[in-house]
């Protein structure tokens, strides 16, 4: 069952998808709407509801799960609408509802958050005696020929980059200015690219649940020219959230601006080159300092002749699909709300070789200073 307030994206999946031993259904609904929801989720009875659209919706998506004790998984934590916040708290704050329910919450369950999550988790369970850092390092090396365009949804990517960057260190958060902490890294089968460090939900997460760590932190990487299109952009407005009025009526400067910019579902005939999603580990294994690197590469051109995306949706559907196997056949069975690296990563590990996103690992890492 594929559903969302606009029915017509749905039925042309359902066309495109349909036939075999899959048989697609597509419906209406708003997800702001617990009532709709429920009602949706009581007529289909499906083993898992999967939350693969904006994040505003997690808590009625959530409410809906527990009123009809059906598992939830989504792939980003809940961001309120009117702020840039991303926070884990509000969805954490159901672990007893859940549980109580009998059911599960899967938090994160995409590749960043999500896949770099397991790879902590698999790090912990079979590398490392303890981690002491981890460096989160995504880069995408994709040219899709616009002058300026996102390769997910520009709402939330441009919250994300014009946000104040954190990371956690010493058991405290430390905060900079956005894109104020800039490195370059020489990334296997992509070459040398400037990142810089901003904020990510995961880390939130993993400074929880992965022992011992001292230091996390989130890199990006951003072309000069995405970089200088972006700050014309905010210096004029064009990414607040705060409401104008414009001709007798309040619009929200950035989903004006969204609605300019190519839909990233466009983009995947056109771009070209590869993305390297992974993480830097550093710790102790018998008595001795190690470091450890994995990652996963994965070609845009590629993934669009498999599925008809580019590399950065595919990084992100293929781990949602995973994460709702573990659930649907109990590899992952624990009742309340949980993240990525709270279970048992091998069986992900396993999948992800065997679904499309194959990791590699290096011993040997250009470590981050």
């Amino acid at each position: 069952m594929i559903a969302s307030r606009t029915k017509s994206k749905c039925d042309a999946l359902k066309q495109k998808l349909d036939g075999g031993r899959t048989k697609i259904h597509t419906a209406l609904v708003d997800a702001d709407n617990v009532e709709q929801l429920v009602n949706l989720i009581e007529s289909f009875k499906p083993d898992v509801v999967m939350h693969l659209a904006l994040p505003y919706q997690d808590l009625t998506i959530m409410e809906a799960c527990l009123k009809t004790k059906t598992n939830y998984l989504d792939t980003a934590n809940y961001e309120p609408l009117d702020t840039a916040k991303f926070e884990y708290k509000w969805q954490w704050e159901y672990h007893d509802r859940f549980k109580d329910a009998g059911i599960t919450a899967l938090l994160g369950s995409g590749f960043d958050p999500g896949v770099t999550g397991v790879f902590s988790a698999y790090a912990a369970k079979h590398l490392f005696d303890e981690i002491h850092e981890i460096d989160i390092l995504d880069a995408n090396a994709g040219d899709h020929g616009y002058p300026f365009a996102t390769n997910f949804n520009p709402e939330i990517n441009i919250r994300e980059v014009t946000a104040n960057g954190r990371y956690w260190e010493n058991g405290k958060w430390v905060e900079t200015e956005p894109m104020e902490v800039k490195r370059i890294y020489d990334f296997p089968e992509i070459g040398k690219r400037d990142m810089y460090l901003l904020y990510h939900e995961e880390l939130e997460s993993l400074s929880k649940n992965i022992k011992g760590i001292r230091r996390i932190r989130f890199f990006m990487t951003f072309s000069e020219s995405y970089l200088t299109h972006l700050k014309c952009l905010e210096n004029v407005g064009m990414t607040s959230i705060e409401p104008i009025m414009f001709e007798g009526r309040p619009i929200v400067p950035l989903q004006f601006l969204k609605a300019l910019l190519p839909d990233p579902a466009s983009l995947g005939p056109r771009t070209h080159g590869k993305t390297n999603i992974g993480c830097i580990f550093k710790g102790i294994k018998d008595n001795s300092p190690k470091s450890h690197y994995i990652y996963n590469v994965c070609d845009h051109q590629q993934c669009y002749k498999e599925v008809g995306s580019q590399a950065v949706s595919y990084t992100t559907g293929v781990p949602a699909m995973i994460g709702a196997m573990m659930l649907i056949t109990k590899m992952w069975d624990k009742k309340g709300v949980f993240n990525v690296e709270q279970f048992d990563p091998d069986p992900f590990m396993d999948a992800l070789n065997k679904w499309g996103l194959p990791w590699q690992q290096s011993d040997m890492p250009e470590l981050v200073d």
